[in-house]
């Protein structure tokens, strides 16, 4: 479990297992504001499960039904990368990730456990 706040003052929670009996079951994110809440989960993140705002947009219906059935906790977003990889590879087109990207993400892990080590409040980005 992990506590967040933003630069902006936003407050945040992160709660993370890989120890589920029998088989993973699900994986979900939820925002919730002022204005609006938001909730995406399933097995892959992969159902809009709540999409309300205070203020209606023209593509909120869409986005409201941008749910997808799948089996695997992976859902479409694996192979669609590793497609941008190989494409970039062949000089196809330009990389939608890069590495620069993905270090933020390993970046924020680091940092919770730098915290639960130390007991104390770690700041983004890590001093090296």
């Amino acid at each position: 479990v992990m506590n967040v706040r933003w630069r902006n003052g936003a407050l945040g929670s992160l709660a993370v297992t890989m120890l589920t009996y029998p088989k993973n079951l699900e994986g979900s994110l939820t925002i919730l504001g002022e204005h609006g809440t938001v909730r995406i989960g399933g097995v892959a993140v992969n159902e809009i499960q709540t999409w309300d705002f205070a203020d209606e947009r023209d593509y909120d219906e869409d986005v409201r039904n941008a749910n997808y059935e799948t089996t695997s906790v992976y859902g479409y977003g694996h192979p669609r990368y590793y497609r941008n990889v190989v494409d970039v590879l062949r000089g196809e087109c330009p990389a939608e990730t890069d590495g620069r990207e993905g270090l933020k993400s390993l970046e924020v892990l680091i940092a919770a456990y730098l915290s639960a080590r130390d007991g104390r409040a770690v700041s983004l980005p890590l001093e090296y």
